[in-house]
């Protein structure tokens, strides 16, 4: 089965067209240095031609609302009229447990019309909401920083690995269209604040957590069950810990993050 990848050199993308391949699948990734450009339309037709299957794992390159919303608005709706015309037969999106209740969020706002426009579509479709990734657990805190403070709220969240959201939207791919929506996540569940608070702490990273149930989870209010699955979600299977084995980051990185 031919199956493109929108974002396949990406850090979910790139996992998607191996483990198809590996299952011995036509994968293809498709992005603009492959002279595919789902914001002009450019390479869509061509890329297209005899898929059975199209996966959009691309995002906004920016949370700002207007750039987000733009992205998300026009790629979608390049992509769905390239597989009106090519006759694909499954519209595959990642998106994030809890958009509709992170509305708040212009970010959040914008993927709730790109997942509009898929579900109006007459493709086919399955959309996988995932957890948030670890590989991004960094650019959260980051995003919590000031100065040498960072203020998050004690919520619940149970993030997951990389290769688990890939499988899952492998598997997913290749299962007959769900035309609805599908909730994947880790295996373990943390208290946001005190999983960071213990991170930067083994690191050596200077940075006080400070524990603040007003913080925003970029610019949205969450509550205690905001970020996390359904009781029927698809657990992976990477905990945290055997996560952090294969990807230790050196003291040295983490300090000189703490002092920026």
């Amino acid at each position: 089965m031919k199956v493109v990848i929108i974002g396949g050199t990406g850090l979910i993308g790139s996992r998607v067209v191996t483990m198809l391949r590996d299952q011995g699948h036509e994968a293809v990734a498709a992005s603009p240095a492959s002279g595919v450009n789902t914001l002009t339309g450019e390479g869509l037709a061509a890329a297209f031609a005899g898929a059975a299957a199209v996966v959009d794992v691309s995002n906004s390159p920016t949370f700002d609302t207007a750039a987000a919303l733009s992205f998300f608005e026009t790629s979608t709706s390049n992509i769905l009229a390239a597989e009106k015309v090519a006759g694909v037969r499954h519209h595959v999106a990642l998106s994030v447990v809890g958009t509709d209740r992170l509305a708040e969020s212009g970010y959040f706002r914008a993927k709730l019309v790109q997942e509009r426009l898929i579900g109006q579509s007459p493709i086919p479709w399955s959309i996988v909401h995932a957890t948030q990734f670890f590989e991004f657990l960094e650019r959260m805190i980051d995003e919590a920083t000031v100065g040498n403070t960072v203020r998050l709220p004690p919520v619940l969240f149970q993030p997951m690995a990389a290769d688990d959201v890939a499988r899952a939207v492998e598997r997913v791919v290749v299962e007959a269209p769900l035309n609805g929506m599908i909730e994947v996540a880790g295996p373990q569940q943390f208290r946001f604040d005190e999983l960071v608070r213990q991170t930067l702490a083994a690191r050596g990273d200077p940075r006080e957590v400070i524990t603040d149930a007003a913080a925003r989870y970029f610019t949205a209010t969450v509550g205690e069950r905001t970020l996390l699955p359904g009781d029927d979600a698809r657990l992976g299977d990477i905990t945290l810990e055997a996560w952090r084995s294969r990807n230790p980051v050196p003291k040295a990185k983490a300090m000189a993050a703490g002092r920026t």
